[in-house]
């Protein structure tokens, strides 16, 4: 891995930093494949049980790194596949990772970085963080999973919005829309995706799969395939450590312990 991406572990919980500040962590083609690894170790990592997506310093992602696609464009080369070869794989594995990812935003988060953001499960920003849907800006359409993610946040109307309008998006409206989890103060998010993540990563790790796996599949099929597949889900879940011990801590008024088996 390269140091523009930084893993860090805290017990159960990874944390994955694009480290990238100078340029508020745009990402090259190398960022790409780095953090793509990153995600895909800690997905097949069974000691990591939740996972935080962050910025370093005062920016989450400013998205591509345009000087980089400028330079592609120049030579004649198409830089455009970038999104099929890296955005899509980065965008998959976070929504079908088998554990929560908290997206931790300090500061804006633009373009593909905005879309690295709403594919995870929960999104804290800081009271400074900004948001901007900013394709359009530079002729292009959605990508990074914007199209699926957006509208699935804040409805078909408001995503075309604010992806055709490509106008910026404070914290406080960010969260009114419905596009964050919460905004914190900005000294504070570090500590808060770290509560909420070890929150998560002492929760029923299975039982969080099946829930993510459940809504991307009943996003794309009819509700008798959707019961089906809760069906199937609750079968093996049933099998698990975790459920048959929580049950017997339930029946007997103790408090779960889950281990994610």
């Amino acid at each position: 891995m390269t140091d523009s991406v930084l893993r860090q572990r805290d017990g159960a919980v990874a944390t994955i930093t694009i480290n990238r500040p100078e340029a508020r962590n745009a990402l090259t083609a190398q960022t790409k494949v780095a953090l793509l690894d990153a995600l895909r170790d800690c997905s097949a990592d069974d000691g990591v049980r939740a996972v935080i997506l962050t910025g370093a310093g005062p920016a989450f992602c400013s998205g591509q790194d345009l000087r980089e696609h400028a330079e592609l464009l120049n030579s004649g080369q198409s830089p455009l596949d970038t999104v099929r070869r890296h955005y899509n794989p980065i965008v998959e594995t976070i929504a079908e990772m088998p554990k929560p990812v908290v997206a931790a935003i300090p500061g804006v988060a633009a373009g593909a970085g905005a879309s690295l953001a709403f594919a995870c499960d929960f999104r804290l920003a800081a009271q400074r963080a900004s948001f901007l849907l900013a394709f359009a800006r530079v002729g292009l359409g959605a990508d990074s999973g914007a199209s699926w993610t957006l509208q699935r946040l804040v409805g078909a109307a408001k995503a075309a919005e604010l992806l055709m309008l490509a106008e910026p998006l404070d914290a406080t409206t960010a969260h009114r829309l419905g596009l964050l989890t919460s905004v914190v103060p900005d000294d504070d998010l570090a500590e808060s995706a770290m509560a909420l993540s070890a929150r998560l990563a002492n929760g029923p790790t299975l039982a969080y799969a099946a829930i993510k796996e459940s809504l991307l599949y009943a996003s794309a099929h009819s509700l008798g395939e959707s019961l089906e597949k809760e069906a199937d889900l609750q079968v093996r879940l049933g099998a698990s450590e975790d459920h048959q011990s929580a049950t017997s801590a339930f029946v007997n008024k103790q408090t779960p312990v889950f281990h994610g088996r």
